[in-house]
């Protein structure tokens, strides 16, 4: 809605990871440095943890796009609690491999297969394996044992584990020594500063036409670090929500009033049974230190929200035709009715 009101050319911030808006940060840069060290010794497990909304996903796909395809065959499981047979099967349908009704030596010695004539042809087998804090001991132990299969001294499966930070703590387990002894190298994927925050915003921007268009403080930029703890998944949610509010206000500057509206709006979206629980933005889970200077008088509230809903009103009429769009404003419309009759409440 708000991208052509701003000239945009596609949503900013969405929330797919694209590799196409990867950006380097300091954080991220090291972690890849981890990652190509890892691909470099061309054995054993590469670990990758980072808190939901890190950017893990992202900066793994800006990584396979980097990968030579003469030299890499690389496919990606997602861990969704799969037992030690069900790996071997995970695997082989990643790799376009038969595995229906095979049991499971049949189906060993077809991924074995698999690596050595792959092997043979120059080319290095690459697994990546998603959401590994929710494969339990025995997948990990299956996954293990592949990894020791060798052609020579050489071993043709490299494996790239990407979890949430709990992994850390199954990886503590002792059954699991001899899994930690094959990983040769681990890193932690963490938020991104005050300032490259700022940057990470602007990039984003610039990747889609962006030409100041709105405007957005230097005090702005602070709060929005401020209440999303610098975590790209959190930004990335609270900017589009920012410029969704601003394009309904017809502002073409963001500033830190701006800001603290629409985190007074989260905060009281967020609100059970008459108390505010608070956004869930702020690092660490606790509020947003904004908060408490986001609160404005109720009825200048209201004043501000009656505009806005007038605008919603007229959108709603004036794309009748598009139904995902209008399903969407409908929904805007609904909430801020809810919001306006609470803030004029007695």
């Amino acid at each position: 809605m708000y991208t052509s009101f701003y000239g945009l050319t596609a949503n900013p911030f969405q929330m797919t990871p694209d590799a196409r808006f990867y950006f380097e940060s300091g954080v991220h840069r090291r972690a890849m440095a981890y990652l190509l060290f890892g691909l470099e010794q061309g054995e054993g497990f590469i670990v990758l943890t980072g808190d939901v909304g890190a950017g893990k996903t992202t900066m793994l796909a800006h990584m396979l796009k980097r990968l030579d395809p003469k030299t890499y065959i690389t496919a990606k499981i997602v861990s969704t609690h799969l037992q030690s047979d069900d790996m071997l099967r995970a695997i082989a349908a990643a790799f376009a491999l038969p595995f229906q009704g095979l049991d499971k030596a049949t189906l060993l010695n077809r991924v074995e297969h698999f690596l050595v004539s792959t092997f043979n042809r120059g080319l290095r087998v690459l697994l990546l394996v998603d959401e590994a804090q929710n494969m339990p001991l025995e997948a990990l132990e299956e996954l293990r044992m592949l990894s020791n299969f060798q052609v020579g001294p050489h071993a043709p499966l490299q494996g790239i584990l990407i979890a949430q930070p709990q992994f850390r703590r199954m990886l503590a387990n002792p059954d699991l020594e001899q899994f930690r002894q094959r990983i040769i190298a681990s890193h932690h994927l963490g938020p991104i500063g005050a300032e490259e925050t700022r940057d990470y915003i602007r990039y984003r921007l610039s990747m889609v036409g962006w030409n100041s268009d709105p405007a957005i403080s230097d005090e702005a930029y602070a709060d929005i670090f401020a209440a999303t703890g610098g975590v790209p998944r959190k930004i990335n949610s609270f900017c589009n929500r920012l410029l969704l509010f601003s394009f309904l206000d017809g502002l073409h500057r963001i500033d830190r009033d701006t800001v603290r509206a629409v985190v007074e709006d989260i905060v009281h979206e967020f609100r059970q049974g008459g108390e505010a629980v608070g956004p869930p933005l702020a690092n660490g889970g606790s509020r947003a230190p904004v908060e408490t200077e986001a609160a404005t008088d109720a009825e200048e509230s209201a004043a501000v929200l009656e505009p806005r809903l007038a605008r919603l009103e007229r959108m709603v009429r004036a794309h009748g035709q598009d139904l995902g769009l209008l399903s969407s404003l409908h929904l805007l419309l609904k909430r801020g009715r809810a919001d306006l009759a609470w803030r004029k409440r007695p």
